[in-house]
C-alpha cells in the first residue's frame, strides 16, 4: 500500500513509521514546528516532504502525485497549553489542516483515514470511566475543541464520499523520542537543576498513560479488525498515574536525592488541563485487544527510556 503520515517528525509517527516501511511505501509530511529533523533520519526508507499542511494546494498536489491508499493523520498541536496563548492555533493546525487533508483525499480518491484524537474531548464528564457515546461534549481546551471538530468533519466526509475512518481517543501517550510532556519536562528540569523540580498543578492530576508501543499495537489492531464506515474507540488503560508519582519515579531513576518539589499550588497545571481522566476501554476489549503495560509500567519504562535518550 501507499501510506501518507502527517506529523511525520513527531513523537507518535517516529515510533510508527519504522513499522509501516517494512511492508508499505510511506510518505511523511511535517513542517518541524514540534517535530524534529533527527527523528526523520531514523526512517531513511520514508519519502519525506517538508511543508505546512495549511498549504492546501501543496497537500492536494502531493495527494494527486502519490495517490495514497490510507492516511495516518497524526499532525496536531500536541501541547494543549499552547492553544491558550494563541487562540487560533488549534483551529488552524488542527481543524483547518484536517479539512485540507480530507479535501485532498476526496480529490485523489483516497478512501481511508486513521485519526489520532484524544480523551480530552470529553472535558470534565459526569461519567467515569467515560465511554465513547458519552455526551453532550463540553471541552475545556482549544485543543479538545479542535479534535471534536476534526472528528465531525471526518465522519461527514466518510458519509458523503464513501470513505472509512478509524478514530482513536487516546489517554496520555508516552514513550521514547518525545517532543514534550511531563516526563520529558521533568527530566530536562532536573538535568538543569538537580536540587529542585518545579511542578505545574498540585501533583494530584491523574490520568491513564499508554506506552506508544501499546498505542500503535492498538491502532493497528483496530484498523485491521474494525470495518464499519466510522470506527471510534477509546485507546487507554484501566489504571491511572499521578503527576506526584511521575515526579518521584523520575527523581529515583536519575539517581537524585534531596530534591525539593515546588508545586504551583493550583488544581490544574494550566487552563484547559483536565485533572482527572478515566476512559472506558470496553469497546477495544470487545474487539479483542488489550494493552501489555499498565499505566504505571508504561510511565516507569518511559522514564528509563527518556533518561537514557536525554543523557
Amino acid at each position: 500500500m501507499k501510506i501518507l503520515v502527517t506529523g511525520a517528525a513527531g513523537f507518535i509517527a517516529t515510533n510508527l513509521i519504522p513499522r509501516l516501511v517494512r511492508d508499505h511505501e510511506v510518505h511523511g509530511v511535517d513542517n518541524f514546528f514540534l517535530g524534529k529533523r533527527e527523528f526523520v533520519a531514523r526512517s531513511p526508507a520514508m519519502h519525506f516532504h517538508e511543508f505546512d499542511l495549511l498549504d492546501r494546494e501543496r497537500i492536494a498536489a502531493l495527494f494527486a502525485e502519490v495517490k495514497p491508499d490510507r492516511v495516518w493523520h497524526l499532525a496536531a498541536n500536541s501541547d494543549i497549553s499552547f492553544g491558550t496563548t494563541y487562540t487560533d492555533f488549534d483551529l488552524k493546525g488542527g481543524t483547518l489542516v484536517t479539512y485540507n487533508i480530507l479535501e485532498a483525499m476526496r480529490l485523489a480518491g483516497t478512501k481511508e483515514i486513521v485519526f489520532a484524537s484524544s480523551g480530552a474531548i470529553y472535558g470534565e464528564p459526569a461519567v467515569m470511566p467515560t465511554p465513547e457515546d458519552y455526551g453532550p461534549l463540553f471541552p475545556i481546551s482549544m485543543y479538545a475543541a479542535s479534535k471534536i471538530a476534526c472528528e465531525t468533519m471526518i465522519t461527514a466526509f466518510c458519509h458523503n464520499y464513501a470513505m472509512r475512518t478509524w478514530i482513536f481517543r487516546f489517554g496520555n501517550i508516552v514513550g521514547p523520542f518525545p517532543t514534550h510532556g511531563v516526563i520529558y519536562d521533568f527530566i530536562r528540569k532536573l538535568k538543569s537543576d538537580p536540587t529542585r523540580l518545579a511542578m505545574l498543578g498540585d501533583g494530584n492530576q491523574s490520568k491513564p498513560y499508554v506506552h506508544v508501543e501499546d498505542c500503535l499495537d492498538g491502532m493497528m489492531f483496530g484498523q485491521e479488525h474494525a470495518r464499519d464506515e466510522v470506527n471510534c474507540y477509546n485507546l487507554a488503560v484501566a489504571d491511572q498515574t499521578s503527576v506526584n508519582e511521575i515526579a518521584q519515579w523520575t527523581i529515583e531513576a536519575m539517581g537524585l536525592a534531596d530534591v525539593t518539589i515546588e508545586r504551583s499550588g493550583t488544581k490544574r497545571g494550566w487552563p484547559g488541563d483536565v485533572t482527572q481522566v478515566r476512559l472506558d476501554t470496553r469497546k477495544m476489549k470487545a474487539l479483542g485487544w488489550r494493552p501489555r503495560m499498565s499505566s504505571g509500567e508504561a510511565v516507569r519504562r518511559t522514564i528509563k527510556e527518556c533518561v537514557a535518550q536525554l543523557a
